[in-house]
């Protein structure tokens, strides 16, 4: 008797956790409305309101002084603006990742560094 009650509870959930096991999704099939979510997080995030193009800028300076000025006037940031700024900044160069041309990936990084002086992190 007592074999027969482990014969059928060895059958039975196995035959039902294939039935209702989780389902799998076809990759591919989700849609986004934005293309990249990456895109979508800069452009809706609370962290800052930027000028547009503001990573194409040919000088660090430029950079900086851009991302600083959008930082102190955001109300929508929920850090510090020195914060915020320096956190777009990385989230740019790391979502840019290995596409990012070399000359314009040294004007990021000394933007980084002149980040830092305008705020007086030195």
């Amino acid at each position: 008797m007592a074999a027969h009650k482990r014969a059928t509870r060895k059958s039975a959930p196995k035959s039902a956790t294939r039935k209702t096991g989780t389902a799998r999704r076809k990759t591919g099939t989700r849609k986004t409305s934005s293309g990249r979510w990456s895109q979508r997080v800069t452009r809706e995030s609370d962290a800052l309101d930027l000028k547009r193009g503001v990573f194409k800028l040919t000088s660090a300076k430029k950079i900086a002084t851009s991302l600083k000025r959008s930082a102190e006037h955001s109300k929508r940031r929920k850090s510090g603006a020195y914060r915020s700024a320096l956190s777009m900044l990385t989230f740019y160069i790391n979502r840019a990742g290995k596409g990012l041309p070399q000359a314009q990936r040294a004007r990021l990084e000394r933007a980084k560094v002149e980040l830092k002086h305008q705020f007086g992190r030195d």
